[in-house]
């Protein structure tokens, strides 16, 4: 919403169609796909409130009805569920590499490193490389945060999902370079060759190695280093297709982010990380298995210990 510089104005692409527009298919998916995530985090709504309903006043008359339906949302969505998950998956691939398409028709402002026909195939393979990682990240600062045992066993086998995945993004990457011999930028040091360099070392070649150690696999932080490497290559990767490669011809100096739009990027992401932490207290998300009997024993249901 911050993005779009004119946030009221979100209506529009739902309905002034323009097929013709790469952006509009990005705007379109993005919209849809926000849709399908409320739908799939019913589910943890109706666990939470089912058999919980209680409004006060005169508002109690509703409390029988609300119940029956979360009860009737809860089994539909899960007999529904897959269709949700599969359309997740489809709009997600498509919002990731219409982005890529977005910077393929920007032609020559794009400096050659970057600028490839397969550029959309690119940024869904980074995509997709960075979901494990994420889930595997975000995880183990939850664990931390609330105080919990990482599920190492989980994040081993995810990690060891990784490698494979990064190793076809870089056969495609380096594949495609050699093909098109923009090798050749890179002997020379320039913004964009050092920044090339730096996006592919420490996003994809490292983290790479080190998913493919048994140690890393079995440490949570080697797992949390090899997880923020591939986030921290892929964040890079779209900063440098969107700011280090891309050159509008109308250019009077280089573009860089204002004080006050890195605030405004570091204050949203500080506000999100506060709203997640109050919907894993209200909400059943994070599950807390007992404890030994020493110690009181509890379980995580809707926030109550």
């Amino acid at each position: 919403m911050i993005d779009l510089g004119r946030p009221y104005f979100i209506w529009h692409p739902l309905i002034m169609w323009n097929g013709s527009s790469v952006l509009f298919e990005v705007g379109i998916c993005v919209m849809i796909y926000m849709a399908v995530l409320y739908i799939e985090f019913l589910p943890i709504v109706a666990e939470r409130f089912i058999g919980r309903v209680n409004l006060p006043g005169f508002l109690k008359r509703f409390n029988n009805p609300l119940d029956k339906f979360l009860r009737i949302l809860d089994k539909g969505l899960e007999k529904t569920m897959f269709i949700f998950i599969i359309a997740c998956v489809v709009l997600s691939c498509l919002h990731q590499s219409s982005l890529g398409t977005l910077m393929v028709i920007a032609g020559p402002k794009m400096h050659p490193l970057w600028q490839t026909p397969i550029l959309p195939l690119l940024f869904l393979l980074s995509a997709v490389s960075l979901g494990f990682p994420m889930v595997i990240f975000e995880s183990l600062i939850t664990s931390r945060s609330f105080g919990l045992k990482p599920e190492l066993h989980i994040f081993s086998n995810l990690g060891s999902m990784v490698a494979p995945l990064l190793g076809i993004y870089l056969a495609f990457k380096i594949g495609d370079m050699m093909i098109r011999g923009t090798f050749v930028y890179l002997t020379t040091i320039t913004t964009a060759s050092v920044m090339y360099t730096i996006e592919l070392l420490f996003g994809v070649i490292i983290p790479l190695r080190m998913f493919m150690s048994r140690q890393v696999l079995k440490s949570p932080l080697g797992l949390f280093i090899a997880s923020f490497l591939v986030i921290f290559g892929v964040f890079l990767n779209r900063l440098n297709n969107f700011l280090v490669a891309y050159t509008p011809p109308y250019e009077v100096h280089s573009y860089f982010p204002s004080v006050g739009e890195i605030s405004v990027t570091v204050g949203f992401i500080a506000f999100e990380v506060l709203l997640f932490r109050i919907m894993v207290m209200i909400f059943p998300i994070v599950s807390v298995p007992e404890m030994s009997p020493q110690r009181i024993k509890y379980s995580v249901r809707g926030g109550a210990l």
